[in-house]
């Protein structure tokens, strides 16, 4: 069993960098078609600013409270982060106390080639994050991808020889007009490379995406069903731990930073858009910044912590919680949410007399996993 109980006193780091070759189609995540004048040295004044702010107000205090006084994980994401010069990257982490802490970084194969793969690892990247999404040249196109399947090969392959050890595959599944068996050549040719770790996720239609404008003909229910329950299969097999609803992960190569966030832990965000989450005085506060690039680049600082209301808590915790595979301990509800668990234990036994959750923790059965919605809807 893994345990994602970590130490709360334990704290990450995500910094959002906001531009891409292209919008991706399926999209929602703040990000804008990068341009020729892109100014990266003053997109990286701009997160210097802010992250000198955070710490001061979050983030001293907390680490001065850790064993090692450093960060647990630094996840730079995006749009596409390597875009960005490895050493702006660098300077940024010779700032943050991060010794010892998994620093991942996001590729896209399709921009793999501007810098090397060694640079980056002589900048304080440890692991790495390759956005495949598929393996099928027409589903790329499909997907308003930039890359092609032999590039995703091809930057896997430099990155290995650039003497990365721990590497993510993204791939998603239940494409447009995709059979069991496509979807399933694109999981073994994922697991041909032998990465680490490898996130297999659904595409889903978000609001306010080109997709959703145009919505492409995706598998119905019955299949997507057939292609989860073989692809699940295959992913055991072949010795990947499913620890998380999209999450798969060789013995020890669970993703640090994501069982952080899943079992709501605290992290700083820096950057445009991006988000965090902390507790201070028995409180949960959350943080955003300015999603358009410009703005957030004139005031870095801008947007003033937010108080989760209470009678959120608890949908809001178990909507992390519960999609990861072993849940966590029922203590450790309490502890992130500063709320008993007493005040959703008759909720939690309704669930547990139908067999949707544990009774000894706090997390689904198999059957309740599978009906992850209907769990939550009770939480409302």
């Amino acid at each position: 069993m893994t345990d994602p109980r970590l130490d709360n006193r334990v704290l990450g780091l995500y910094v959002h960098f906001p531009w891409c070759i292209k919008k991706c189609p399926y999209c929602d995540f703040n990000s804008h078609p990068l341009k020729d004048n892109t100014d990266q040295e003053a997109y990286l004044q701009a997160l210097r600013k802010d992250w000198q702010q955070q710490y001061k107000a979050f983030a001293a205090q907390r680490l001065a409270q850790t064993p090692s006084q450093q960060f647990n994980s630094v996840f730079f994401g995006g749009g596409t982060p390597s875009l960005f010069r490895p050493e702006l990257l660098q300077q940024l982490l010779s700032e943050i106390p991060h010794q010892g802490a998994e620093v991942t970084l996001e590729v896209n194969p399709g921009t793999a080639e501007y810098y090397g793969f060694s640079d980056y690892r002589e900048a304080g990247i440890n692991r790495l994050s390759i956005g495949a999404q598929s393996f099928a040249d027409p589903q790329l196109a499909a997907l308003g991808r930039v890359h092609c399947a032999d590039e995703t090969r091809q930057a896997y392959a430099r990155a290995r020889q650039a003497g990365f050890s721990n590497i993510n595959i993204d791939l998603m599944w239940g494409l447009p007009g995709q059979s069991v068996e496509a979807a399933l050549a694109d999981l073994r040719q994922a697991i041909a490379l032998q990465p680490e770790h490898i996130s297999w996720y659904q595409l889903t239609i978000e609001a306010k995406t080109e997709f959703a404008l145009r919505p492409p003909i995706l598998p119905k229910d019955a299949l997507l069903q057939e292609i989860e329950e073989a692809g699940l299969a295959l992913l055991a097999a072949a010795g990947w731990q499913r620890y998380e609803v999209s999450a798969f992960a060789k013995p020890g190569k669970q993703c640090q930073h994501n069982l952080t966030y899943w079992s709501f832990g605290d992290y700083l965000g820096i950057g445009a858009g991006a988000h965090g989450k902390f507790s201070r005085d028995a409180k949960l506060l959350r943080t955003q910044r300015r999603t358009q690039p410009r703005l957030y680049q004139q005031d870095p600082c801008n947007g003033e912590p937010v108080s989760v209301v209470p009678d959120q808590l608890a949908l809001e915790f178990m909507m992390n919680a519960l999609r990861l595979i072993d849940g966590v301990s029922q203590d450790t509800f309490a502890e992130r949410t500063h709320i008993t668990w007493s005040s959703i234990e008759p909720i939690w036994q309704g669930l547990a007399e139908q067999g949707l959750v544990t009774t000894d923790r706090c997390a689904t059965t198999a059957l309740g996993l599978r009906y992850l919605d209907s769990v939550l809807e009770r939480f409302l």
